[in-house]
């Protein structure tokens, strides 16, 4: 994930279950990265070009919402661009400013988004994605094993992966990767203020053997039961 966002990629949280929503929005936000929490549009990978015009139309409706551009318009009208614009947003919200194809993605529920992991395999894109019990691990570029129905787990392992993109992030304004790779892009001015914000927790080893314990335990009684 690090050397992901180092080299200029972007990282696509994808957690559309009800009770990762908040997280994975939360966490994404924080790191400045896309994300997806309410539903998987089919094609969000292998039809970008057609999501990209909708992404446009969202950002249209938006434009003109704010700077006045449908007060002449009758109130009919004004409704109807209303409620696309609001199911515009609730399907788009996180990937509004999405220009091109993200570098990685990471995914709560291996078995939920079986057709987001379908759409990266087909484009190479590397997945990384929590693996409970009744996911099969196969097409997952790097598998972490964990529940992804225990709340406490998903929050740690989404922490975990947005202190990843920070360091990322850290490591591309230093002119490498963690892998001392070259930069491809310099970062962007959003990423600059994000970046002036974030602090890298120095215990990120000490939370990746928390998350461990809580998932293994936690996957053991899923089994038991």
């Amino acid at each position: 994930i690090s050397d992901v966002v180092a080299r200029g990629g972007h990282v696509m949280f994808v957690g559309t279950k009800r009770q990762a929503q908040d997280i994975v929005r939360e966490e994404a936000q924080r790191a400045g990265q896309y994300y997806v929490v309410n539903r998987w549009l089919g094609g969000t990978l292998t039809n970008f070009q057609t999501i990209k015009k909708q992404i446009r139309r969202l950002r249209d409706l938006e434009q003109g919402a704010a700077e006045g551009d449908f007060e002449n318009y009758t109130k009919k009208e004004q409704l109807l661009f209303s409620r696309e614009r609001e199911k515009l947003s609730r399907n788009l919200e996180g990937i509004k400013m999405m220009n091109r194809l993200p570098g990685a993605l990471f995914i709560v529920d291996a078995k939920k988004e079986k057709i987001a992991i379908q759409e990266a395999n087909r484009l190479g894109i590397p997945v990384v994605a929590i693996v409970d019990t009744n996911a099969d691990p196969d097409p997952i570029t790097v598998p972490i094993p964990g529940n992804d129905d225990a709340i406490r787990s998903v929050s740690l392992l989404t922490r975990v992966i947005a202190d990843a993109v920070a360091e990322g992030l850290m490591a591309r304004a230093g002119g490498g990767t963690a892998s001392s790779v070259a930069v491809e892009e310099p970062l962007a001015e959003w990423e600059r203020e994000l970046l002036a914000g974030t602090e890298v927790p120095a215990v990120v080893v000490e939370d990746v053997a928390v998350v461990e314990d809580v998932a293994v335990v936690e996957d053991v009684a899923v089994v038991d039961e």
